[in-house]
């Protein structure tokens, strides 16, 4: 009988990963001596700003073989990750749901890391639907898998703040940083098969779905804390939030709430004091405008009412009809 030390066998996982929090993770993963067996992610969409890390490559780095299915669910795929014999499947900010009968392949069962305070924005673009809502607090929750989305067993969670004005981007940087410290402190026990896994209470939680780049229409008719939401929710290196004037279309990538300087509500407007561009808003609230865009060129914003022919610039209370 041999008195030297057991050898532990690896816990083998595939990874269904995309974007800075897939990278991260994966990092995570192997830091913790996971083996990796397949890393399942999203073929580059030409029409796609791919401002973030790609998981592939980082795949690649580590020779980690990669597959970029259309439908992962598929029975000839599922076949292959079958024959892999994983003990996990983990999710990090993949973009498809995972059928039950691809969840019955790992031993362990499946987790997902999602971008957001669950059961709080189950559902698409957590981050951005917060800093709309004008939340003060998000973060990253690792859950288990099930047919609903967003709604199994939470194992991890790690909250952020959301200062009144990050921008979603901002906000996404602080999320990839707490999934990463979530998973990292986790995995452990995780892999021990002794992490609590707690019942989310749904009834107490919010579900939105995806969001179109229309949806960043300015409502100028809104009080300046929601059209600053709205500006903050949707900055670069998402689409922006507009409005159309005189034909053009202008785009406001930045502004800065300025709540002591609310005044009689009135018909909204933008207007320059010296060097700078102010949104008066329908409430009475001002906001400062620090960037912008005309037509697809950055100019500077108290150049608008020149560049428009209106100083000041009066705002549409409602949507054009089209």
């Amino acid at each position: 009988m041999s008195g030297g030390p057991q050898a532990v066998p690896a816990v083998r996982a595939v990874v269904f990963a995309y974007h800075n929090v897939g990278a991260r993770c994966l990092r995570v993963l192997r830091a913790h001596g996971v083996e990796v067996a397949l890393v399942v992610t999203h073929a580059d969409n030409p029409a796609e700003n791919i401002w973030f890390e790609r998981v592939a490559d980082l795949a690649h780095d580590y020779d980690i073989p990669v597959a970029t299915p259309d439908d992962p669910n598929t029975p000839d795929f599922a076949a292959r990750l079958r024959a892999l014999q994983p003990d996990f499947f983990f999710s990090f900010y993949y973009r498809l749901m995972l059928k039950p009968a691809l969840l019955a392949i790992p031993t362990r069962g499946g987790y997902n890391m999602h971008g957001s305070l669950l059961p709080r924005y189950r559902g698409r673009v957590p981050v951005n639907w917060a800093v709309l809502h004008g939340e003060r607090e998000t973060g990253a929750t690792l859950h288990r898998m099930v047919d609903k989305p967003d709604a199994g067993e939470i194992v991890a969670r790690q909250a952020v703040p959301i200062l009144p004005d990050d921008t979603a981007g901002e906000v996404f940087l602080k999320v990839t940083l707490a999934a990463e410290l979530a998973l990292d402190r986790v995995l452990p026990a995780l892999l021990a098969g002794t992490a609590p896994h707690l019942q989310p209470d749904l009834a107490a939680g919010s579900y939105f779905g995806g969001r179109k780049p229309e949806d960043g229409r300015i409502d100028w008719s809104q009080p300046a804390a929601a059209v600053h939401n709205l500006i903050r929710a949707v900055a670069p290196p998402y689409p922006g939030a507009f409005f159309d004037f005189g034909g053009q279309r202008i785009v406001v990538t930045r502004s800065l709430s300025r709540p002591g300087w609310s005044g009689p509500g009135g018909h909204p407007e933008l207007y320059t004091d010296g060097n700078r561009l102010f949104a008066r808003c329908n409430d009475g609230g001002v906001l400062s405008i620090l960037a912008l865009e005309v037509g697809g060129e950055e100019i500077a914003p108290a150049a608008l009412p020149a560049r428009l022919g209106h100083n000041p610039i009066p705002l549409p209370l409602s949507f054009p009809l089209v």
